[in-house]
């Protein structure tokens, strides 16, 4: 079903400058549609780009439900600062961050993995651990997501420092002397 949602939303979203992170389907007598999105341009999704996107999912929804048997609550949020990595390419962007890493199956002995993002080699990420180095197939993963650290705060911080100034210089180039 999430996999039929996103093909249902991915068109939109993307034509209005948004990336997919993550669909999930929950609840039993009342379902729950949580659509997790970011601008591309950016990695940032504020409120009004929440509303933005589902206003333009609505009408989408509308003509194809995607959740069979009633009703359901749509809820449309940012990733956060701890994210789920869903893409071999969101793994690459976090490189050097810690990420915990879960599999479905026994890999190496365990199914937890947790360490900083090391390399990506073809569909395997290699994670250096307290044990040394682990490398799970990127495809035996059923659950992965950043570790919140000083570092990726501080991180997010510059971004959001830069995503303002850019902002703040695009206001002022509208305005006349």
């Amino acid at each position: 079903m999430e996999e039929r949602v996103i093909a249902l939303i991915e068109p939109t979203a993307s034509g209005l400058g948004f990336r997919v992170v993550r669909v999930r389907v929950s609840g039993n007598r009342r379902k729950r549609l949580q659509i997790m999105a970011e601008r591309v341009s950016d990695g940032e999704m504020g409120i009004d780009d929440c509303s933005r996107l589902s206003r333009a999912l609505s009408p989408v929804f509308d003509l194809e439900d995607p959740i069979p048997g009633g009703e359901y609550d749509l809820e449309i949020s940012s990733p956060g600062i701890d994210r789920p990595l869903m893409r071999v390419e969101d793994f690459e962007r976090f490189l050097g961050h810690d990420a915990k890493v879960e599999t479905a199956a026994m890999q190496n002995g365990q199914r937890r993995f947790k360490g900083k993002i090391e390399r990506i080699e073809g569909d395997v990420i290699v994670l250096t651990t307290d044990q040394g180095e682990a490398a799970v197939p990127f495809s035996a993963l059923s659950d992965a997501r950043l570790v919140l650290t000083d570092r990726l705060i501080e991180q997010d911080l510059k971004r959001a420092r830069a995503a303002e100034v850019a902002e703040q210089e695009n206001t002022d180039e509208g305005k006349t002397p």
